[in-house]
């Protein structure tokens, strides 16, 4: 039984073989003894973990300074480091940050919404967002066979274009099937949706004012569309502050999507036996998810302690995606070609396309 400080699969190590190491070394070292207290554990993990955290502050003060995403300066620093995930004592850090630090990260983003948010959009705006991600999941499932993708990766490519971006990526990735391909898949889709999302950021706005959208309908639009949170309320406010306000909101109820959809996934892979014969692990970090929208929606939580909940989330998916990029080579990305990314392309036009015939017309 493997845990979070073990590779996902027998394989990964295997696969290096082939990219030309750093150091040339060719051989798989065996998976290390589960630790036997909380002193050896911390032993072995803090060498990868303070790695993948020390990049995560450096991409995080480049993002500050050039405003650019930081999800994707972390993805890039990480994929720098991939020789140190190839054997060493950073090796069980790196998976522990790219799995247990994920998992916390994805609960905690509970603390950002309220059931409250969610009812005063009304039906139409919920029934949009419904509609909007599960015809995109659907699609991406579709279209992953037709042009030669694993089912996996168009669900994963799909969820994340209808949920929330990376965040909705590494969750969902969380839960699915491992395989050889995994960590570059995820990676593949952290990339892309960041780069279509801060696209999105700059040409959204433009479209809505061409479209004739009104403050109301623009919010729908931009929070029903963008892929990620920031993106969303850097588009929203570039129109107006109501505009910004319907465009969270709106795509806070995006965000509560993830609970839903993650947990219907590993249903799904329990029941079909793609977990390698064994049920799929309950996701639990799913469970503090919904805790903390709750926890949230009675105003059980003081401010400053969602300020500090929403500091923890974001460093801990910082540090994480740099994780999952010290966890893939370049040559292995830069060999999936062009029908991963065409596919994502894709679902992002369609869930546009749909949410603008339902803000146009409904």
């Amino acid at each position: 039984m493997t845990s979070d400080l073990d590779t996902d699969s027998e394989t990964a190590h295997a696969l290096f073989q082939s990219y030309d190491a750093m150091e040339g070394v060719h051989h798989v070292p065996p998976a290390p003894a589960a630790p036997a207290t909380w002193r050896s554990f911390a032993w072995r993990v803090y060498p990868g973990l303070l790695t993948a955290a020390t990049i995560a502050l450096a991409a995080t003060w480049l993002a500050q300074h050039y405003g650019s995403p930081v999800m994707l300066f972390a993805l890039l620093f990480g994929m720098t480091f991939h020789f140190l995930h190839e054997e060493g004592r950073c090796v069980a850090g790196v998976e522990f940050s790219s799995k247990t630090v994920l998992r916390l990260g994805v609960a905690l983003l509970g603390a950002r919404i309220t059931l409250g948010q969610i009812l005063e959009l009304g039906a139409t705006p919920i029934a949009t967002v419904i509609g909007g991600l599960l015809t995109t999941i659907a699609l991406g499932a579709l279209l992953s066979r037709l042009l030669g993708q694993s089912r996996a990766f168009g669900v994963l490519s799909g969820g994340a274009v209808g949920i929330c971006g990376a965040s909705a990526a590494l969750a969902i990735a969380s839960v699915l099937p491992r395989a050889p391909e995994s960590e570059r898949d995820t990676i593949l889709t952290v990339v892309t949706v960041t780069l279509l999302s801060t696209l999105a950021m700059i040409l959204y706005p433009l479209l809505a004012t061409a479209l004739g959208f009104d403050d109301v309908k623009a919010g729908v639009f931009l929070g029903g569309t963008i892929h990620d949170v920031a993106q969303v309320v850097g588009a929203g406010y570039s129109i107006s502050q109501r505009t910004g306000d319907i465009a969270t909101y709106v795509k806070l109820l995006r965000v509560a999507m993830l609970v839903p959809v993650v947990f219907t996934i590993a249903f799904v892979v329990g029941r079909s036996g793609a977990a390698g014969g064994t049920k799929a692990p309950i996701p639990y970090f799913l469970l503090g998810f919904a805790a903390l929208v709750a926890i949230n929606s009675f105003g059980l939580m003081p401010k400053l302690a969602l300020d500090a909940i929403n500091d923890v989330s974001r460093w801990c998916l910082v540090t994480a995606i740099a994780a999952l990029g010290m966890k893939t080579s370049f040559k292995d990305l830069a060999a999936v070609g062009w029908k991963p990314i065409a596919l994502m392309i894709a679902e992002t036009v369609w869930i546009a396309g749909v949410t603008i015939a339902v803000v146009k017309f409904a």
